[in-house]
């Protein structure tokens, strides 16, 4: 339908005296009825097509259309989760952001494979082609520079790799179409680069004009000396640790895993308004964090992790990813997890207990309770002790401590 058509039809509705409106969730195509239904002030409903299911041999569009109004009307749908006012804004920019990353990727592989076509063995020497070094020698390779040596010249002198290597690597055999093909992906690559840069300007005035959630206008200097690495290369060009203090009036990047990238992904997806979830239950299973259990008489018939394109847990799962090797608290029991589940269960396992630590954060605007490693293993240590103590207990026996 067209715009002129969706605006009649909420001027029809709001003349029929309706004040809520039931919708499915179809992607992209219904964003526009919803926004105008939701400026008209309507209560709408955003339904998951599976919670909803019609009888059998009657898939029409009208009959759906009755069968949701019939469910609506006896309150039987739930309404899904959806960010309220200029979050939604936030979430759209940071999800085209992260799509304009995802398709300048493509193009920094086709770097690479013209380069390996001319034999410039530039991959291998630098850890990634598209920083400092590896730039300045793709570009004086287009402007018609061959020699290896001067090329190697252009190398950072922070480079691991000595120069002699850098000689032997980029000597080429360089051919036309592939000078040409290279050229043409670097002209994306940098086009990618200046629109990814046009997004982040938009991200961060969003983020300076969202309302502070925190009632103290005084905050506490923010200290930043306990990440000192954590704005990556394809993190916002702006502060957005800074940003995120100001609005939330905690510091979300002090989680353990958490850098300033997937910190505002968080709070793009969930928004600041912690009551939509009851508990921190609630919380992780909406995030698809925890195990859906079917039960049947009384008997468990599996449990497993539903699999969810949740934004919000795959940041949470990049989270539990980077503190695998750690020595903090979460890192000791992603180690503890993966000895005992494997890896696939220990990433969601420590998801899912960074996600409990951020839930009250974000609720009661609590400072992150920092725990290293070895607080962790002797808290561990202290609860595996009582449990045999009270089992020894239970079938008679005294558990006893040797010492040496």
């Amino acid at each position: 339908m067209n715009t002129p058509d969706l605006i009649a039809l909420a001027d029809w509705l709001k003349a029929c005296g309706v004040t809520t409106v039931a919708m499915e969730s179809t992607g992209v195509y219904g964003i526009p009825l919803y926004e105008i239904l939701e400026q008209r002030g309507f209560n709408v409903y955003l339904v998951n097509a599976r919670h909803a299911k019609n009888l059998p041999g009657r898939k029409k569009d009208e009959a759906d259309a009755q069968w949701l109004r019939r469910l609506h009307t006896f309150g039987l749908l739930n309404n899904s989760f959806r960010p309220e006012g200029e979050m939604c804004a936030v979430r759209a920019y940071l999800r085209h952001r992260a799509e304009l990353i995802e398709h300048r990727a493509a193009h920094i592989q086709h770097m690479q494979k013209a380069m390996q076509q001319m034999n410039v063995r530039l991959s291998p020497t630098v850890t990634d082609i598209t920083g400092v070094t590896g730039m300045a020698i793709i570009r004086a390779i287009l402007a018609g520079e061959r020699d290896p040596v001067k090329l190697a010249e252009l190398r950072n002198p922070c480079c691991a790799r000595p120069e002699s290597e850098f000689i032997k690597a980029l000597t080429g055999h360089y051919r036309d179409e592939q000078v040409l093909a290279l050229k043409q992906a670097v002209a994306l690559f940098d086009c990618y680069t200046e629109q990814i840069r046009e997004c982040d300007q938009e991200l961060e005035r969003k983020f300076s004009a969202l309302k502070p959630i925190h009632a103290d206008d005084d905050l506490p200097p923010l200290d930043t000396t306990d990440k000192r690495n954590t704005h990556s290369k394809n993190a916002p060009a702006y502060d957005g640790r800074h940003l995120l203090y100001q609005l939330l009036g905690i510091d979300l990047v002090a989680v353990h895993g958490l850098n300033e990238g997937t910190a505002q992904i968080i709070i793009s997806e969930i928004g600041t308004d912690m009551s939509r979830w009851s508990d921190d239950k609630h919380f992780c299973s909406w995030l698809g964090l925890a195990p859906h259990t079917d039960i049947s008489g009384g008997k468990v018939l599996r449990s497993r992790t539903l699999k969810t394109p949740n934004r919000a847990g795959q940041a949470f799962r990049m989270a539990a990813q980077a503190v695998a090797k750690t020595e903090t608290a979460y890192g000791a029991f992603f180690r503890r997890m993966r000895a005992m589940h494997g890896p696939k269960k220990a990433i969601v396992a420590t998801a899912h207990k960074i996600a409990r630590a951020v839930y009250p954060m974000l609720r009661d605007h609590k400072p992150f309770d920092v725990v290293n490693a070895d607080t962790y293993l002797k808290r561990d240590r202290e609860r595996e002790i009582a449990r045999l103590e009270k089992k020894a207990t239970k079938l008679g026996y005294t558990l006893a401590q040797v010492s040496g």
